[in-house]
């Protein structure tokens, strides 16, 4: 059996460190707490926990700080949480029928990460990351911002998910500034300048993100899954800024570089459904639902995507053509995956009307 140093990196996090150190207390072997600066009860939290308390000057650049808190690491593996990470119950069982199988011939365990739920807690949005590394082998974090390790070696894919439950804003500003300090000192990397076009996105920086998403995919020397997500990403903006035929463009270029998402085909679908064109809608949210999901890929992963809402929008677009029997029967496959759901229920009652000659018009997802 293998044994794993928790190590974190923390600041000002009194509102959620006990949450996250609850939930993972008796999985790992130690905790290791890096603080980089806290001026409110952090540390005297994380002091319950562990006696491993370290500080580490903030210098904007959260690889250094990660890889500081993996050095003091003592353990077998090192694994990595965010203040506001929890480790699921109903996933502990699971967890420690892994760590007896980390004898030491696995060097990186990749696990989901859950950064998004709808209003009953299921994940909306996940992706694969580094969790767990073997300690003194070489792994290091890379990065100022939207850090990360590259996997290596003997690389093992567990479904045992982490969930990321925010709480609070936290500083807005802090993730554009440093890639905006970096811009001045140096050339951003191929990673750097894909995750600052998000950023500027994320700021309602619409243009300046269309031109630097544009920038990153004629450099050609993307990760494919950041170029396909670029491509989506372009396209929102340009679809935000009016410009829905270069959308289209920008989500079909992402063709070129692996099979359809199914992500991008309901982003086809919707661009299509907005301009008047139920038929060619259908025909994308058709194909979405022929998509697989490829979880382990690496890729920002949109669950609803892969079967929801692809059905829900395929009961629009059949609505829309006078196919009302067919635009039923897609509802109630959305209703397969989400019973409870309001446009579920709102498109029963409204075929209900419509079966009783009121007329109406079935409920969309409101998805941007």
């Amino acid at each position: 059996m293998g044994t794993i140093s928790l190590c974190m990196i923390v600041k000002n996090e009194e509102a959620v460190l006990a949450r996250c150190l609850d939930s993972v207390k008796g999985l790992v072997d130690e905790m290791v707490i890096v603080d980089t600066g806290s001026s409110d009860r952090t540390k005297e939290i994380a002091r319950q926990y562990t006696g491993r308390m370290f500080d580490f000057p903030w210098k904007e650049d959260f690889s250094a700080a990660r890889n500081f808190s993996f050095s003091q690491a003592a353990m077998d593996y090192c694994m990595w949480l965010d203040a506001d990470d929890v480790f699921p119950a109903g996933e502990r069982e699971r967890f420690l029928e892994l760590k007896q199988r980390l004898n030491g011939e696995a060097d990186m365990v990749m696990m989901p990460y859950q950064t998004a739920f709808d209003e009953k807690g299921n994940p909306t949005f996940s992706y694969y990351r580094e969790r767990i590394v073997k300690n003194n082998t070489g792994f290091v974090w890379e990065g100022a911002v939207h850090e990360a390790i590259t996997p290596s070696g003997c690389i093992l894919y567990e479904d045992i998910p982490i969930r990321h439950q925010k709480q609070g804003e936290g500083d807005p500003g802090r993730n554009i500034k440093i890639y905006e300090r970096l811009r001045e000192e140096r050339a951003l990397s191929p990673r750097e300048q894909f995750y600052y076009a998000r950023e500027l996105m994320y700021h309602g920086r619409l243009r300046e993100a269309e031109t630097e998403f544009s920038r990153f995919l004629e450099k050609g020397n993307g990760w494919v899954e950041n170029n396909i997500d670029a491509c989506r990403q372009r396209a929102f903006c340009r679809r935000m800024l009016g410009e829905k035929k270069e959308a289209l463009d920008s989500l079909f270029l992402s063709f070129s570089y692996d099979l359809p998402r199914a992500e991008t085909c309901c982003d086809a679908g919707w661009i299509f459904l907005e301009q008047g064109d139920p038929v060619r809608a259908a025909f994308w949210y058709e194909t979405a639902l022929s998509c697989p999901r490829r979880d382990t890929s690496g890729a920002f992963v949109e669950q609803d995507c892969y079967g929801f809402l692809p059905c829900l929008q395929l009961c629009v677009c059949y609505d829309r053509l006078g196919e009302y029997e067919k635009a039923k029967a897609f509802n109630e496959r959305a209703a397969a995956f989400k019973p409870e759901d309001p446009a579920v229920a709102s498109n029963r009652l409204y075929f209900q009307f419509r079966e009783q000659a009121k007329p109406g018009v079935a409920s969309s997802t409101g998805r941007e």
